[in-house]
């Protein structure tokens, strides 16, 4: 059940890793903890609307994968973006299913961030295509034809998140972004997604084994080769 992903992303933080770095960029957060004698990174998508003022920078390296894992259900959002980015470094260290997965090849004119839309755009023609979260460039690409895009920020042509409760119960294909899971909406989405083919995709996904279990049929994430050049163009 959709319900029960949480428990299994705090249970996969219970292991004896520890975090060695923390970023909370301007729009991704990034994790490093120590695990089995390497290092392994997470990201998660950060809130939009930041505070000024937090109370635990500079606090958190040092401390276990297992105590700021369980930040991923927390309320306050950039609480979320820590624990969800420590919890993706846990979970993607030697990931069976990030070892097997597919790399997407990069298509003439297409931006890295459409990759994922180019490679499913042949199987969506003529369907019902649900869009969660905004991709700048995609309606103009063409790639999906026509397709609504549901987004909590709507810009004109786009329908506000709340519309999914009637959009998403007629889609036949449904992309989810994976910040859905730190802001804790990803649950009812694939459960009003249910009789649509779904694809979480972003670089907030987790490699877990079993998505499929939660309504998942096909995950879309990332790999980090350059964890250095990431921290350092971190925006």
């Amino acid at each position: 059940m959709p319900q029960d992903l949480y428990a299994q992303l705090l249970r996969c933080t219970q292991q004896p890793a520890q975090v060695s770095k923390v970023i909370l960029g301007l729009n991704w957060t990034l994790a490093e903890v120590a695990l089995d004698g390497g290092k392994s990174y997470g990201l998660c998508f950060s809130p939009q609307d930041a505070p000024r003022v937090l109370t635990w920078p500079g606090t958190l390296v040092g401390k276990p994968a297992a105590e700021l894992g369980p930040w991923l259900s927390h309320w306050d959002a950039c609480e979320a973006a820590v624990g969800g980015a420590v919890s993706n470094a846990v979970i993607n260290h030697r990931s069976a299913s990030l070892a097997q997965a597919q790399l997407l090849p990069a298509v003439a004119h297409i931006p890295p961030h459409l990759a994922v839309f180019a490679h499913f755009a042949p199987h969506v023609q003529g369907t019902k295509v649900v869009v969660i979260g905004s991709y700048p460039g995609l309606e103009a690409s063409g790639l999906l034809g026509d397709f609504t895009c549901l987004e909590r920020r709507p810009r004109p042509g786009e329908l506000p998140d709340t519309a999914a409760e009637s959009i998403l119960p007629q889609a036949e294909w449904v992309f989810i972004t994976a910040s859905s899971i730190a802001n804790k909406t990803l649950p009812r989405l694939l459960t009003l997604s249910a009789r649509a083919r779904v694809v979480l995709m972003g670089p907030s996904v987790p490699w877990l084994y079993n998505w499929q279990a939660y309504g998942v049929d096909y995950v879309a994430g990332v790999a980090i080769k350059d964890p250095e050049a990431l921290s350092q163009t971190l925006i």
